[in-house]
């Protein structure tokens, strides 16, 4: 049976519902709608963000973990499952403006915006029905943020594919039915569950069949429907796959990346648009980045500007972090600089709530210095003898890059 373009119907779990139907991914495309305007956004993210390496087995994850994370962790291998349980680390999410703070400032501690990846098992067909490590992997990146999705677009015969064959578009589509599947079990066994229990508000029942409606009857993730901020918050409960963020990434040929070579990502770029509108795509060659990990600071500035073509490395970990509609501000002083993640449009009391609940209880006011008036100057001090620090409110919007010293009501 052709595993694509058919209906594929589902063992009812929910004795008050209809048989489910998971339809093709063109009546996702037809679906999808422009998120109603919303101050709640999907998802739960702090400053201790989680974002998991999804894809199939041998293409490349558990390398790209490595480097991503500069540790001997994972293992890589050519055959699947070399991975089975999930392992982690920290990364700094990178940002010239933190450096040019800490050259200036000389601090004795740097704490900066970080992420921690999680290298995950490779994902197979029929994985929610337990194929290949199955619901242990599907367990396992429910508890992430947002998701790195690695595909495979490089040809190498020597390095096998679960599937045979080399083809983007199918594997995208296997995992993104797979998430689709497991996420209608899970909203399924809740309203099995809590059907009956008074306790249930009415209204996480009525999310919970809108969430079957998105990703059974239209095949269309989570995070691609409209949510009101009070269905958002119901969704945010339930911790759904397809409700994460996703950052696509094009693992090619070598000379197809050195060469910019558009086949491959373009057949990506229009699958990304047609199903998961709004998400990025990123290329690189996992093979040209392995030679580049292994050369010295000076070697790699004078091989990327000899190739004309720089490490992909920070942009994916700029990307997954903007993924998350987060952004970070600085507290600065002689002993310390750290950076505090938080979402976009943040206001000053939950800003500094970020970094104890007591700032957003006590808070009284935010000192802020902008950045580029930092650069000007030199010195905070400098700052505000010129008038360029300014005393804000409650209601004062966090903007990127702010340099802040909370004023907090003892």
């Amino acid at each position: 049976m052709n595993y694509f373009g058919t209906r594929i119907v589902l063992q009812n779990r929910c004795a008050s519902a209809r048989p489910k139907v998971l339809r093709s991914f063109s009546n996702c495309q037809a679906f999808l709608a422009k998120p109603e305007p919303s101050r709640r956004r999907l998802g739960r993210p702090g400053n201790h963000l989680k974002i998991g390496i999804v894809g199939m087995p041998n293409i490349g994850k558990s390398t790209l973990f490595q480097m991503l994370t500069r540790t001997t962790l994972g293992k890589p291998a050519n055959y699947p499952f070399a991975t089975i349980d999930p392992v982690s680390a920290k990364v700094p999410v990178p940002d010239p403006r933190y450096e040019l703070l800490c050259d200036k400032m000389n601090p004795a501690k740097r704490i900066p915006a970080q992420l921690s990846i999680y290298d995950t098992a490779g994902l197979v067909r029929n994985a929610s029905k337990g194929q290949g490590l199955g619901n242990a992997f599907l367990s396992n990146i429910r508890t992430v943020d947002a998701i790195f999705q690695l595909v495979r677009a490089f040809p190498e015969p020597d390095v096998t594919h679960v599937e045979e064959t080399v083809d983007p578009i199918r594997d995208l589509q296997i995992i993104q039915e797979e998430l689709l599947l497991k996420d209608a079990e899970f909203v399924e066994s809740f309203l099995k569950k809590e059907s009956r229990s008074s306790k249930v508000p009415a209204k996480a029942k009525e999310v919970a069949k809108k969430v079957l409606q998105c990703v059974l009857d239209n095949g269309c993730p989570v995070s691609k429907c409209s949510w009101s901020d009070e269905e958002v918050g119901f969704l945010n409960s339930f911790n759904l796959l397809t409700a994460k963020p996703v950052v696509y990434l094009v693992n090619m040929d070598e000379d197809d990346f050195l060469q910019k070579k558009k086949g491959p990502l373009q057949k990506v770029e229009s699958w990304v648009e047609k199903f998961s509108p709004g998400d990025s795509v990123l290329p690189l060659s996992i093979i040209f980045e392995e030679q580049l990990f292994l050369l010295t600071p000076q070697e790699l500035e004078e091989e990327c500007s000899t190739l004309q073509v720089s490490s992909q490395l920070p942009s994916i970990i700029q990307a997954g972090y903007s993924a998350l509609s987060l952004m970070h501000y600085f507290t600065a002083g002689n002993n310390i600089v750290q950076a505090w993640t938080v979402p976009l449009d943040t206001k000053a009391p939950d800003a500094a709530g970020a970094i104890h609940t007591d700032f957003k209880k006590k808070f009284v006011a935010g000192e802020i210095t902008d950045f580029k008036d930092f650069l000007q100057y030199g010195t905070l001090e400098a700052c505000k003898a010129a008038g360029k620090t300014i005393v804000k409110g409650k209601d004062y919007v966090v903007q990127p890059g702010d340099i802040i010293y909370w004023r907090i009501a003892r």
